[in-house]
């Protein structure tokens, strides 16, 4: 939605905070097509096909229309008002906006209940309901709506009823596929259900390997009710999951865990079952059969869906999700992200800290005075005050140029060959060896030798002009030119070593 483009996230609670409200007049204004007493409204078609572009074709369902902008339709006269309009983008900023919008939704009439009615009348508009109708006269309903279905529930009990009606749900389509009652459903219609009902909680590693994790995975036809409920039950899991298998690693998403170690982490959770594992295991051998799991595998099963982590360092920022769909120019594509942050970090440290270089080079390099053994600085307060009083507050920073010259690509440079040489040492799991460490460390460290050593010199060189008393003003090109190219790369091999 656009009006979702002008809000921004909060990461300290990860709500997202409110569009300003003149910023959304004026997108109300952009689609608003009806013109009543001086106001602007939004039709029903203005609102869905219009502002969230769905039912773009010709033949669209205009009562599917009308039901969705009657979530925002509060008043129910047919119209959006832009007072409805601000109300509704408030409500999608809410952290149970998902219930609260499915609970308009089935509020046709505005009277802040749900009736048997309403709900019965909006689930048979439904695709789903077509093609897998739901019991309306069985107990799962009258448990809600009563035994008479004239009983109307809240909000709070809507949320609850939504909730479970997706398992009952479930659970009805087996018994509709299982016509015989045997207590077997095919692995088509397995996962039939599945992507009709529980689309939601599929990723598309799963449901590619539905049919093969169907029985098991021994290649059986048949799916027995435990393993659906089983299966379902995994998926509705997954956030227990992870924080099992982050129990059992001490925190560290890298480590592979078997199965028994798995279910000895398990063990404080009475929720998991084994066959629950078994499940788990089974989709991961699918996606890479190793027999073992690590975090990422979790992640392939079950994503975070809705507040996911909002703060990563940027360094790690990828522009795939995996290393096998890294093609040359995404590496390029990082590898130059990965400059400019290590550029402009190296250029604001060198920057804080260069007054005590200055005064550090100058004591290590100090002459001695007019008098035998006297020393020009008495220690590094005395050299700081001096350089201050005869070159002035500036002279703190004298050679800051090169030293930005060749700290920015410096630090450019180590951060971009270390990752990339990482990256080629790297497993699919995130796993690198310590050769690859050593090996990485090393070639950062010396690509970066080649950029820096005559930059450093002419640092150093421009650092101590300030104590020679000459008429003469040294330059950074005046130390190029009186050193030359070979002047300018000695003692690098000490240098090589030392980085």
């Amino acid at each position: 939605m656009e009006s979702s483009q002008h809000s921004s996230v909060s990461e300290s609670a990860g709500y997202l905070k409110r569009a300003k409200t003149d910023r959304l007049r004026d997108i109300f204004n952009k689609y608003a097509t009806k013109e009543k007493n001086g106001e602007k409204y939004m039709t029903p078609a203005d609102f869905v096909q219009k502002y969230l572009g769905l039912y773009s074709d010709a033949n669209f369902n205009s009562d599917s229309v009308k039901l969705l902008a009657g979530i925002v339709d509060t008043s129910k006269d047919g119209l959006i008002s832009f007072p409805e309009f601000q109300a509704f983008e408030g409500l999608l900023c809410v952290p149970d906006a998902l219930y609260k919008t499915a609970f308009q939704l089935f509020d046709t009439n505005g009277n802040g209940v749900v009736h048997f009615d309403e709900f019965s009348e909006v689930m048979k508009k439904t695709v789903l309901h077509n093609k897998i109708p739901f019991d309306m006269n069985g107990g799962f309903v009258k448990l809600y709506f009563g035994k008479d279905k004239k009983r109307a529930i809240s909000y709070g009990e809507f949320s609850q009823f939504l909730h479970d009606f997706h398992e009952e749900y479930a659970m009805e389509a087996f018994r509709r596929y299982d016509q015989v009652g045997t207590g077997f459903i095919s692995a088509l219609d397995f996962q039939d259900i599945m992507i009709s009902i529980k689309s939601h909680l599929l990723t598309n590693e799963v449901k590619a390997n539905l049919v093969a994790a169907a029985s098991g995975g021994q290649g059986g036809k048949w799916v027995s009710f435990p393993y659906f409920m089983a299966f379902n039950s995994l998926l509705n899991n997954m956030e227990l999951i992870k924080r099992i298998y982050l129990n059992a690693t001490n925190g560290n998403r890298n480590q592979e865990v078997t199965k028994e170690e798995f279910l000895h982490s398990a063990q404080m959770m009475s929720q998991i079952t084994p066959l629950e594992v078994d499940i788990l295991f089974l989709l991961c051998d699918l996606l890479h059969q190793t027999g073992r799991i690590v975090y990422n595998d979790l992640q392939a099963i079950a994503p975070e869906q809705y507040f996911k982590q909002i703060t990563k360092r940027l360094a790690e920022i990828k522009a795939v999700s995996s290393p096998e769909e890294r093609g040359l120019l995404i590496q390029i594509l990082e590898s130059a992200y990965r400059f400019t942050l290590g550029s402009i970090g190296g250029a604001v440290g060198a920057t804080a800290v260069y007054p005590i270089d200055l005064v550090k080079t100058r004591m290590q390099n100090q002459r001695t005075g007019s008098f035998i053994g006297e020393l020009m600085y008495r220690n590094s307060f005395d050299c700081c005050k001096k350089v201050i009083r005869h070159e002035g507050f500036f002279g703190l920073y004298r050679g800051l140029v090169p030293q930005l010259m060749g700290v920015a690509p410096e630090k450019a440079i180590k951060l971009t060959v270390n990752d990339f040489v990482r990256d080629k040492f790297m497993d699919k799991n995130g796993n690198l060896p310590l050769y690859g460490e050593i090996i990485s460390g090393a070639c950062a460290g010396g690509s970066q030798v080649i950029f820096t050593n005559p930059l450093e010199i002419v640092k150093i060189r421009l650092q101590v002009a300030g104590e020679i008393a000459s008429g003469t003003k040294i330059s950074a090109l005046n130390v190029v030119k009186e050193l030359g190219l070979f002047g300018m790369y000695k003692v690098r091999l000490c240098t090589v070593h030392s980085e």
